[in-house]
């Protein structure tokens, strides 16, 4: 089994520094390699690469930098994408992005994130990972449409496709069926995001797509203010949707960390995961 953990560009310096504390306590874990994010529409572009730059020294593992075709044009961001192979980076998550509102893709940029991945494979041996949605992107014109543009994404180039979170175990299995018999046979690997705070949890599902089941609702009422509580039982969740998944074959899983390492970790130890704890100071 392997797992990688995404990262997100903290906005203030309190929130980096931060941050190189879970960089630290989350490669206890030797994950595949890190993610790290861009804002909506390229907001966090400079501090991103910051980011990537201590998640590297830090992490001692590799670092997939987010690149979208959002804030730039097509000559800007095949500049950046050789910036990024003459500093080492290897591993490029490219997506679409996020439009800000009222705005829409430059004239002269690229229109989505298969045009992207082929200008990507023509700069270097990048690789590639893309997005895929399990349920439809708010977007999109629906599942068939979904699972259309996820195969072109591949057949740009892509090498394998990282999910939108997704609570329904079913849905997920269900999607890479239908995907495979699509003509998808690149690794698709479950989105898995850890519930840190159910009402931040609501307004990113309501922003990408993503249902809440019922059952959910029900077992995180109240806890928000209960952070230990919170933690066992957001872990277990997580974790038994990971075990579904391998049951069915599935062995690769993207952990949407946002910044924070205790929950991540604890699934990941569950999972069978070796993670090496520091020692515990003598009482």
């Amino acid at each position: 089994m392997q797992v990688s953990f995404e990262l997100f560009p903290p906005k203030t310096e309190a929130g980096i520094a931060r941050l190189e504390g879970t960089v630290d306590d989350l490669a206890r874990a030797a994950p595949d390699y890190f993610s790290v994010t861009y804002g909506a529409g390229g907001t966090t572009r400079q501090t991103t690469h910051r980011v990537v730059d201590m998640v590297r020294a830090r992490g001692g593992r590799p670092v997939a930098q987010h690149l979208t075709c959002v804030g730039a044009n097509r000559a800007e961001i095949e500049a950046q994408a050789k910036a990024l192979w003459d500093d080492g980076i290897r591993k490029i998550v490219a997506l679409r992005g996020d439009l800000p509102e009222g705005q829409s893709l430059p004239a002269d940029g690229f229109k989505n994130a298969a045009e992207l991945v082929e200008a990507l494979r023509r700069v270097a041996d990048f690789d590639i990972a893309v997005a895929a949605y399990p349920e439809p992107h708010p977007d999109s014109r629906g599942e068939e449409a979904d699972l259309d543009y996820l195969k072109r994404k591949i057949d740009a180039g892509a090498s394998c496709a990282i999910t939108q979170f997704v609570f329904d175990t079913d849905t997920v299995l269900r999607f890479v069926d239908r995907a495979r018999a699509a003509g998808v046979e690149a690794p698709i690997i479950p989105g898995i995001m850890p519930v840190h705070n159910f009402a931040t949890l609501k307004r990113f599902s309501a922003g990408c797509g993503a249902s809440i089941p019922g059952w959910m609702e029900e077992m995180f009422a109240g806890l928000d203010d209960n952070p230990a509580l919170r933690g066992m039982v957001a872990t277990s969740v997580a974790v038994e949707q990971c075990r579904r998944l391998m049951d069915a074959g599935l062995d690769r899983f993207h952990i949407y960390t946002l910044n924070k390492a205790d929950v991540t970790l604890a699934i990941c130890r569950a999972l069978g995961l070796p993670v090496d704890l520091p020692a515990q100071a003598a009482a």
